[in-house]
């Protein structure tokens, strides 16, 4: 499948700190070119990259965005100008290392665009792929107009849908490693937890074998607090927000980053 889902991006007031919780709980590497990460860290398992912003006045923190590699960066866009003319694809400042464009979907989720060769890509996004046991398998945001979104999607990058109306309600569409959920905004989904909006959601990780990572989990919260997940449950709106999480049919565990940012980790492989 020639689009690729292998971009994510954290807006955060402690961009370090997220930098070292994903390389050391999830193995994820990093370029390590130093000059750079004074702007910002990039993190990969050997497919997606993970950009971890510093937060600038006027931007919420947070899970912020996606991006999109696609074959052939022209006839993406002349496809997105004839099915949705009503549609804009900026060109980014340089330094970032996906974002060479960004666009948007028909009801405002914004995601980057790049091609190989683009000028703005670097770091784990042009190093050599590799292998390691616990990677990314699937990211979920929170839409209104489900079915609009999800024939965006399905028209522009020929992602496949997989039809999963589980427990969460969400469409499932994969690039053939990666799998994004697009979920439906319900505000009554927020009964008796903090009102969120339409958004991205969390981030999902595979491990080969769950109950080893959760014992990893407990030995290096132990070993190191300043870099330990947040709490999720520890309260009754906590509890709520946890029971949402845990409709995703790839929710076996839970946890989040120092960020409060959600993440699930399964041993299921994408569909």
């Amino acid at each position: 499948m020639p689009s690729k889902l292998n971009h994510l991006a954290i807006t955060t007031d402690n961009y370090t700190t997220l930098g070292m919780f994903y390389r050391t709980y999830f193995d994820m590497a990093v370029s390590g070119d130093t000059n750079r990460e004074r702007r910002a860290i990039s993190v990969g398992d050997g497919y997606v990259g993970i950009t971890l912003i510093p937060r600038r006045s006027g931007r919420r923190a947070g899970i912020d965005h996606f991006g999109i590699e696609v074959e052939n960066f022209e006839e993406t866009c002349a496809k997105i100008v004839q099915f949705y003319p009503d549609l804009e694809i900026v060109e980014r400042p340089s330094g970032r290392p996906f974002a060479s464009f960004s666009t948007h979907d028909p009801t405002g989720n914004y995601f980057d665009l790049s091609q190989i060769g683009h000028e703005n890509r670097s770091e784990v996004y042009e190093m050599e792929s590799w292998k390691q046991d616990i990677t990314i398998n699937h990211f979920a945001i929170r839409v209104i107009e489900v079915e609009r979104v999800v024939n965006f999607y399905s028209e522009i990058f020929g992602f496949e849908f997989i039809n999963d109306l589980g427990k969460d309600g969400g469409y499932r569409c994969t690039d053939g490693r990666v799998t994004m959920s697009i979920l439906p905004w319900k505000i009554s989904d927020f009964d008796g937890s903090g009102i969120e909006q339409p958004a991205m959601d969390h981030i999902g990780f595979r491990a080969p074998d769950l109950n080893s990572f959760i014992r990893r989990v407990d030995k290096l919260t132990n070993e190191n607090p300043h870099i330990a997940p947040r709490p999720i449950g520890f309260n009754d709106e906590g509890k709520a927000r946890l029971a949402l999480l845990k409709r995703s049919p790839y929710a076996d565990y839970s946890l989040s980053d120092p960020d409060g940012n959600l993440i699930t980790v399964s041993e299921t492989p994408n569909c």
